[in-house]
């Protein structure tokens, strides 16, 4: 039923709800800033989901008259701004945390705060690893965000448990800002990394060695058949990759045959890495029969 990016990321909606919810009531019965900034970082998280919702829903329209590479870095934009407001998450909780040091207050009912914080851990881990399992065998980069962001949740509150075990433990209150403090720290290097990884399919970086090597090998398997390829260029919009690259076949190869071999690269590339559009330019060779191993007409008369 949750299979598809779209519905993973409606559960993922309805489950950061609910951590808000159970964080709220459980840090105004407490007082405790640790479980207000993991409920904070919540909160952008839900904004980000649905930010990243609608980047998933808007990269899924086919190409139109504006949009003819279809809408694919929509995804890159939404996980570009769910990192952006990951980063405004630890900017609130690092503003909390150092008020909490000056003014000071103490927490209240931690039984309470724990048990709240070990069921949103709980959910957390569920959600996000199953977003993340969803994100890969999709390969949506929206939703890839939305379950990093969730993890980085997790840590956090993993954080504010440990925080307010010391603190039931101890009786020392200031524990509890010090921790939102690391909390913050985890958010930031999650945002980084997420930014850095939307921004790559912004700039059209291109796509990983392995997969590159993927390409290759398939032309590599037509070395009988073709001369060689040169100009390869690849890049990633969403989930969406595009590669051309330059052909060089026989220069006494007809029309059907270069263009039979274009369609046989084209789908042989399609089915190692999915989401694929190949475009192939084709060019003749130049009768360098001595450094050519295709077996074609040219080549037999050749001295």
């Amino acid at each position: 039923m949750f299979s598809s990016r779209e519905n993973a990321a409606k559960l993922s909606i309805a489950a950061v709800s609910l951590l808000i919810l159970l964080k709220v009531v459980a840090s105004i019965l407490t007082g405790s800033i640790s479980i207000r900034a993991d409920a904070v970082h919540s909160a952008i998280d839900l904004v980000g989901v649905v930010v990243g919702y609608i980047g998933i829903r808007i990269s899924g329209k086919p190409p139109d008259e504006r949009h003819a590479f279809g809408h694919g870095k929509a995804e890159n934009i939404a996980s570009a701004i769910i990192a952006g407001l990951i980063f405004v998450a630890a900017g609130a909780i690092v503003y909390e945390a150092v008020k909490r040091l000056i003014v000071g207050g103490a927490i209240e009912l931690i039984t309470v705060g724990i048990y709240v914080t070990v069921a949103a851990i709980a959910v957390n881990v569920i959600i996000s690893w199953y977003a993340l399992r969803i994100a890969r065998s999709t390969d949506s980069l929206a939703l890839e965000a939305t379950a990093r962001d969730m993890f980085a949740d997790v840590l956090s509150s993993c954080a504010v448990l440990v925080g307010l075990i010391l603190v039931k433990l101890t009786g020392i209150s200031i524990l509890d800002p010090i921790v939102a403090l690391l909390v913050a720290i985890i958010i930031v290097r999650t945002a980084y990394l997420t930014m850095k990884k939307s921004f790559g399919g912004l700039m059209d970086t291109k796509l990983p060695p392995a997969e590159e090597d993927e390409i290759i090998s398939c032309i590599m398997e037509h070395g009988g058949q073709l001369v060689s390829f040169h100009e390869l260029r690849t890049r990633k919009a969403g989930s969406q990759r595009y590669i051309d690259l330059h052909l060089v076949m026989p220069k006494n190869a007809s029309v059907e045959e270069a263009h039979i071999m274009c369609d046989h690269l084209e789908q042989d590339i399609e089915c190692r890495l999915q989401c694929t559009s190949v475009t192939i330019h084709v060019e003749p060779c130049s009768i360098e029969c001595d450094q050519c191993y295709v077996s074609c007409h040219l080549r037999k008369r050749s001295p």
